[in-house]
């Protein structure tokens, strides 16, 4: 039951639901899911934020297949999980992650790995830009 089911960048909307049928399976009794959306603030920002550029490295797919068998490790789980690249208004889906295990506590665990290793290794880079024409890049991490 251990697979990476999908693992991709896209410049096209994620499809939750695609990523939910993508992992089902007789032997899960759990599904945990992490979508995240671009939101009209940052904390860095001096006013709102209206949109994210997002870039990625050419290694950034085949990065993020290995951070989703990292994340699974030697446990029983499935996994579909999608970045966006391109440009994201507030709102837009810029990450899907859906985890299904035979237990709900590993679902979670590994979503949540997920989301982190993303954060801190993935190779995809962020403008920010904001209401009032700046703009910011993010890098890992950021």
């Amino acid at each position: 039951m251990m697979s990476v089911r999908i693992a991709r960048l896209s410049d096209q909307k994620l499809d939750v639901a695609a990523h939910l049928a993508a992992v089902e399976d007789a032997a899960a009794g759990a599904v945990a899911s992490f979508i995240g959306t671009v939101r009209d603030h940052d904390p860095d920002a001096a006013g709102a934020v209206i949109a994210l550029e997002y870039s990625a490295h050419p290694d950034a797919e085949a990065t993020l297949h290995d951070i989703a068998v990292t994340a699974i490790g030697d446990r029983r789980a499935i996994v579909a999980v999608s970045h966006r690249i391109g440009r994201l208004e507030v709102g837009d889906v810029a990450v899907v992650i859906v985890v299904a295990t035979p237990h709900r506590a590993e679902a979670f665990e590994i979503c949540r790995e997920i989301i982190e290793a993303i954060k801190r290794e993935l190779p995809v880079w962020k403008r920010q830009l904001s209401a009032d024409g700046t703009a910011a890049w993010k890098g890992l991490g950021g």
